[in-house]
């Protein structure tokens, strides 16, 4: 992932998609975090009912390895931990952990969450699905039974949470192969973790959550159809 600068002309379409967003979600200080290559760790978001350790959240609380996140229903929280950039949906809990600025595992109980993540190791945890990851972008729908994962670029190694002897490698670059992976394991292996269509994300979320750690997607000047 490359970092954004402004000040270039071939990037105009995509600070112009940035800025959209942000406006959206009331990210007033975009436009000094592009300038300076990224903001401070910290919650950029909070629409609704947001918690963090069960007391409520307020926008610039810092999240640290180790706090849990959740939303109520019609509920957003947008944060950056280290690197790492998050958009938690509605009624949806991240549990983090991990050492010094970077959370090494985040355990999202129920809920959607996307993701972009800096370079080096993370596993996230579901229900029903281990996700490793090194430098990813990443969108998860969290339930009981099933686990959406779309790898909107890079590289993850996914398996369904109790076999982990189906661990898959999927590598892409822009949501080539979404998966279900259930939890079942009374199921046949071929259907543990089918293709899955692209839902519920986009590619200009994505930008957003890059650019609020000084990046942009590996996507972006390719000529890819958005999503």
């Amino acid at each position: 992932m490359s970092e954004i600068s402004p000040q270039n002309p071939q990037r105009r379409l995509v600070l112009k998609t940035v800025t959209a967003s942000a406006i959206a979600m009331g990210l007033v200080s975009l436009r000094e975090a592009l300038a300076q290559g990224g903001i401070p760790p910290g919650l950029y978001r909070v629409q609704g009912r947001v918690s963090v350790n069960g007391k409520p959240a307020k926008r610039g609380q810092v999240i640290n390895p180790g706090d849990r996140v959740e939303t109520g229903s019609r509920s957003q929280a947008v944060f950056v931990i280290g690197q790492d950039a998050f958009i938690l949906r509605a009624l949806g809990r991240v549990e983090t952990s991990g050492s010094g600025a970077f959370a090494d595992v985040l355990r999202l109980a129920t809920g959607k969450l996307l993701s972009v993540f800096s370079a080096g190791p993370r596993r996230i945890e579901t229900p029903t699905a281990t996700i490793g990851i090194r430098g990813t972008g990443l969108y998860l729908e969290s339930g009981a039974k099933r686990t959406y994962v779309c790898t909107c670029y890079g590289t993850v190694e996914v398996a369904p949470r109790d076999l982990p002897k189906m661990t898959e490698t999927i590598t892409t670059t822009h949501h080539e192969q979404p998966r279900y992976v259930y939890a079942d394991s009374a199921m046949p292996e071929d259907r543990m973790m089918p293709r899955a269509p692209v839902i519920n994300h986009t590619d200009a979320e994505l930008i957003l959550l890059e650019s609020l750690v000084g990046r942009e997607p590996p996507f972006v000047g390719k000529g890819a159809p958005p999503y």
